[in-house]
């Protein structure tokens, strides 16, 4: 039973990192480096299976996980993962917005100058 939960675990981290392009060492970091990108029931999920993981591996307590409900927690994770978007932040999302404003404005001041009659 623990391998199979850390597995789930190790498999959700590999898709928030291939899918969502989310890095860190373990699904505990990359779910702290996804915060507010996920959405809420997905975060839940997520995080149970991480705590489940864990306390797999502890041969006291890994009785208290129910497999039942990591099995649900990795099906809801992994199904939006699959269909998830990358997140690009940084400077890549700072260079986007920039040329988008510019863009923008540039057209806006070409129309201003066209009914001006300066174009």
């Amino acid at each position: 039973m623990n391998a199979s939960i850390s597995q789930m675990a190790d498999r959700i981290a590999e898709l928030l990192e291939t899918q969502m392009g989310i890095k860190g060492e373990g699904l505990e970091a990359k779910l702290r480096r996804a915060g507010r990108h996920l959405p809420r029931k997905v975060l839940g999920a997520a995080q149970f299976l991480a705590e489940a993981a864990e306390m797999a591996q502890h041969p006291k307590r890994h009785t208290q996980v129910d497999p039942a409900r990591a099995a649900q927690a990795y099906d809801i994770c992994a199904r939006h993962l699959k269909s998830a978007t990358p997140i690009y932040g940084g400077v890549y999302g700072i260079v986007r917005s920039v040329a988008a404003t510019t863009a923008l404005t540039l057209s806006l001041a070409a129309v201003v100058l066209y009914w001006r009659g300066f174009l």
